[in-house]
């Protein structure tokens, strides 16, 4: 199965164009890539690693085919910007790319893990509540303007 020739790898900067490809795919695809997402996708090292955040990515035969982050947000760490390369889509490496972050967080002692959504992405939200992930109400504020669900981990 091609999930078990899967490698998660931690970011780096080579990696960088990939991180902006993959998760400008699919904003383009359902959505657009809002200013706070080409924000954080043309410096991810700047907006999510040095702030204490982490990118990893899921590596299949040297090609980068996932890729997942958790944003340092100051009071909790969001997941965010989880994308599958579409050709390798179905082949449970977005669950590969969540088991492998929530195992993390435990590692690292978190208290829990939040994430945005929106509910058209009918698949991710299945996932997330696969996981655990609870609805939560949404601020006002939030900081994208297509988030309508809100999901918290509890670890």
């Amino acid at each position: 199965m091609i999930t078990d020739a899967i490698e998660i790898i931690p970011f780096e900067n080579q990696y960088a164009k990939d991180f902006y490809d993959l998760n400008a795919y699919w904003l383009q695809k359902y959505f657009y890539i809002e200013p706070y997402d080409e924000k954080v996708l043309s410096r991810p090292e700047e907006y999510i690693i040095k702030p204490g955040g982490y990118i990893f990515f899921a590596k299949y035969n040297d090609e980068i085919v996932g890729v997942i982050s958790l944003i340092n947000q100051n009071t909790f760490f969001e997941l965010s910007k989880m994308a599958v390369n579409p050709k390798y889509q179905g082949l449970k490496i977005g669950q590969k790319l969540i088991d492998y972050v929530i195992n993390f967080a435990h590692q690292e002692n978190w208290d829990s893990i939040t994430l945005y959504s929106h509910r058209s992405l009918e698949k991710a939200i299945s996932l997330y509540k696969k996981v655990g992930f609870k609805e939560v109400p949404v601020e006002k504020d939030v900081y994208y303007e297509r988030a309508d669900i809100k999901m918290k981990l509890i670890l």
